[in-house]
């Protein structure tokens, strides 16, 4: 894995070398293995490698065999092997084993659109010097970050990471403020915006064309997702089923494919758990490391299951325990590598892992992007109760709630109290709006509270837009899934792991999200993915014999940390320290007298607001780092 970064001037300004130093040293985490540039003209390209495939010949920037065409690229192509094949039989000529060389080849045959032959996770930046035109693409799923400005002079920046593109004169270090109220609402900001005035996010499945010959960047869509078929129409589910242990077998061998040393995350969840199952089929379990942390907290603590899991497949597992302390002292860490706020506390443990990963392994395989796929959270068993909740009367919701809030605070990990309230403050709303609820922090109504000024732009409204925007003829599970595979999964959950891991210096690679899997489990029907309340039928049933069966029954727990204890206990004096009144004044940003109430009905354990007051710290931590002493 590695970052890229680069620029393209108007004509007549030719590229600086130095620039691109400047632009690849911050993202330097993301491949300490070396660093390379090339410039012609007005365009630069600029790299830092974590050299996995072919060590020795794979540096880049790389061009194709006269030089016309250079890339910069970020990620693996799990199909490269059987594109070189036809590639080197159209007379093409390889110098190195590296994929990254297929891809100059394959846009030279193909142009832009070579992108819809790509299986794997990507972000690239191609210069064309015959057409002088930049093409930048990001992967299907979105498992890759790609961030762009045009700036005011008339050219593009480019980069892996919004802190490459800062290092350009010419991008602006100013706050979106439509950008900081898309956090708030969904904890993280979803392409193609991002916090960063003038800086966009290109968003999953997306390609953009630069011309010297043309004004601004021509942004569109070259993959559309695949539809489901009815039930009538699929294969029967026994038959699925085991077609889709097939797939899922060779997608975990296609993304195995290493030249440094490979392991396993594993959470002793269904999804990690499945990816190790089916790798000890391909290879010999004892040669397969695996990786899992646990905490000194026994309510967060998920090892033994992990554990369990590794014994039963007879793998070579490896095991940490971390303390409150270890986690704590991660955060001005984690303020320093996210150059942008993010509110997903699950960020810091797996950076923990990615940690403890790399000092034995390179890459890793994790379990992501099953839940998105296969329908594997609480949220969709909520969405069904909530369309019984909606047909009460308001009389009977009203009660229903009123019940609901008077329950008592439980600080634990997702606590009966904490589901229950989270329901209600959801079940009322439409679908789309009721699933950002559940998994956000702030709604829209609660934004214009918090916010000194109204925000300019009505989150719900857009969110509610990008829902409208999915085929209406599909089921509902179907249109949420295709909302969650577009916006949680690529701009919360990948983000998260591409972060983590990368500061890291790790490679995670996630099966689930092969291509060829992804289109296959795209077409089946809803109730392949939940059944009799319960998400990942599918996977259970192809897992059934292969997993012990506690850990097919365990309920969904995520890779959670005690947040509500801590911002009472060991987090208490820094929230009062970056949340304090005085200093929220002065910013401008945020209403101090509706933080401090946040803060006050949490301590005293009147209400729990982990997720608000988790996201409002990490704001302040990144405003201290990126804005008022970056």
């Amino acid at each position: 894995m590695c970052g890229i970064a680069g620029f393209v001037n108007r004509v007549g300004e030719p590229a600086d070398l130095a620039l691109l130093g400047r632009m690849t040293g911050p993202i330097r985490h993301r491949g300490p293995d070396g660093d390379g540039a090339f410039v012609d003209g007005p365009a630069g390209l600029g790299h830092r490698r974590l050299a996995i495939i072919d060590p020795s010949l794979g540096a880049q920037p790389m061009s194709n065999e006269d030089g016309s065409v250079w890339i910069s690229y970020n990620g693996e192509i799990y199909n490269e092997p059987a594109l070189r094949l036809e590639l080197e039989a159209r007379g093409h000529r390889y110098r190195s084993r590296c994929d990254t060389e297929s891809l100059v080849h394959l846009y030279e045959d193909e142009g832009p659109d070579f992108v819809r032959r790509l299986n794997g996770m990507f972000a690239l930046a191609l210069w064309d010097s015959r057409h002088r035109r930049l093409v930048l693409a990001r992967d299907r799923m979105g498992q890759k970050p790609l961030f762009y400005c045009e700036t005011s002079r008339g050219g593009l920046v480019f980069g892996s990471e919004p802190k490459a593109l800062l290092a350009h004169p010419d991008v602006p270090r100013r706050l979106d403020p439509d950008g900081l109220a898309r956090y708030l609402f969904y904890e993280y900001v979803p392409a193609p915006g991002s916090i960063w005035d003038g800086i966009k996010k290109l968003p999953a499945g997306h390609l953009l064309e630069w011309s010297l010959d043309r004004p601004g960047a021509a942004v569109r869509r070259y993959h559309v997702p695949a539809l489901p078929v009815s039930e009538a129409d699929a294969p029967p589910f026994d038959q699925a089923r085991s077609r889709f242990w097939d797939d899922f077998r060779a997608a975990v061998a296609r993304h195995r494919r290493s030249d440094v040393p490979l392991g396993v995350f594993l959470s002793g969840g269904v999804d990690s758990s499945s990816v190790a199952a089916a790798l000890a089929e391909l290879e010999p379990p004892a040669a397969i490391r695996t990786f899992s942390i646990g905490f000194d907290d026994p309510s967060f603590d998920e090892s033994a299951h992990a554990r369990a899991v590794a014994r039963h497949l007879g793998t070579d597992h490896h095991e940490r325990t971390f303390a409150v302390s270890d986690v704590l002292e991660l955060l001005p860490e984690v303020a320093d590598w996210l150059d942008e706020p993010f509110g997903d506390a699950s960020i810091l443990p797996t950076h923990l892992l990615s940690r403890f990963a790399q000092a034995e392994v390179t890459v890793c395989l994790g379990g992501d992007g099953a839940d998105e796929l296969l329908a594997g959270y609480p949220t969709f068993a909520a969405q069904r109760a909530a369309r019984i909740f909606r047909r009460l009367p308001s009389s009977a919701r009203s009660l229903v709630g009123a019940a609901v809030d008077r329950l008592p605070v439980d600080h634990g990990n997702i606590s009966l109290d904490f589901k229950l309230k989270r329901f209600v403050r959801g079940a009322s709303a439409p679908d789309a709006i009721a699933h950002q609820r559940w998994i956000g922090s702030f709604s829209g109504p609660e934004l214009v509270e918090v916010l000194a000024a109204p925000p300019s732009v009505d989150v719900e409204a857009e969110h509610l837009a990008r829902f409208e925007a999915i085929p209406p003829g599909l089921d509902p599970l179907s249109r949420s899934l295709r909302l969650y595979q577009e916006t949680y999964l690529p701009e919360d959950i990948l983000t998260k792991v591409d972060r983590a891991s990368m500061a890291a210096s790790l490679e995670v690679r996630a099966p689930f999200l092969d291509a060829e899997l992804v289109e296959e489990i795209q077409r089946l029907p809803a109730s392949y993915k939940f059944a009799r309340g319960s998400g990942k039928r599918l996977l259970k049933a192809s897992a059934w014999d292969r997993l012990p069966a506690s850990i097919l029954r365990r309920p969904k727990k995520g890779f959670g940390i005690p947040v509500a204890r801590w911002l009472r206990g060991p987090l208490s004096g820094l929230l009062d320290r970056l949340l304090a009144p005085d200093r929220l004044r002065q910013q401008g940003l945020l209403r101090p007298e509706a933080v401090s109430r946040l803060i006050l009905e949490h301590r005293q354990g009147v209400r729990d607001h982990r997720k608000p007051l988790w996201t409002l710290l990490v704001l302040q931590l990144w405003i201290d780092r990126w804005l008022d002493g970056g």
